[in-house]
């Protein structure tokens, strides 16, 4: 399937209590969240799409209104759309298992393995979380040891923010 017209629109979500966040969407939905300080790896991540790169905050300004509610403990669920296209096929099932997570709650890498039918693959859920386009959205903090502990998070400050997330959703950690 090809798309000869998709722009990726990228923009701002800054002052949250998380800090600064970078955002891009395609018309079809959310592609990526990354922060600030991350600038570089989203652009490597938007340039391997292939797609024409355009700034343009009213078009990223839905999906950073959910966000900013969200960080704010307003919000539990998005209601905006996700653009799944570029992810690979073992990467989209996992990320998929993830975004169903509920909000407060927690999963671990085995049983998403378990859930999407690889039950063995739980280092590669791993792998699959830790390359999560769309941390925050895409709630990959959700997602624990076997041993009920944190485990791994590359987004913000790593396992404070990880920690500082899922209290903020209420989740019952070790």
């Amino acid at each position: 399937m090809t798309f000869p017209d998709l722009l990726i629109y990228t923009g701002q979500l800054n002052d949250t209590p998380l800090g600064d966040l970078r955002l891009a969407a395609s018309d079809l939905g959310l592609v990526a969240v990354e922060w600030a300080d991350s600038q570089p790896q989203l652009d490597s991540y938007l340039r391997r799409l292939k797609f024409p790169v355009k700034p343009n905050e009213s078009k990223i300004k839905p999906f950073a209104k959910e966000l900013r509610e969200y960080l704010q403990g307003k919000r539990r669920e998005f209601t905006f759309l996700i653009d799944w296209a570029a992810l690979r096929p073992f990467q989209r099932m996992a990320m998929q298992a993830v975004f169903a997570i509920p909000y407060g709650e927690t999963r671990t890498y085995a049983e998403i393995a378990a859930q999407i039918g690889h039950a063995h693959a739980y280092r590669a859920v791993g792998r699959a979380n830790a390359t999560n386009p769309m941390p925050l959205v895409i709630p990959c903090h959700r997602v624990i040891g076997t041993d009920g502990k944190l485990h791994g998070y590359g987004g913000g400050d790593g396992l404070p923010t990880k920690e500082w997330l899922l209290k903020m959703e209420g989740a019952v950690i070790a």
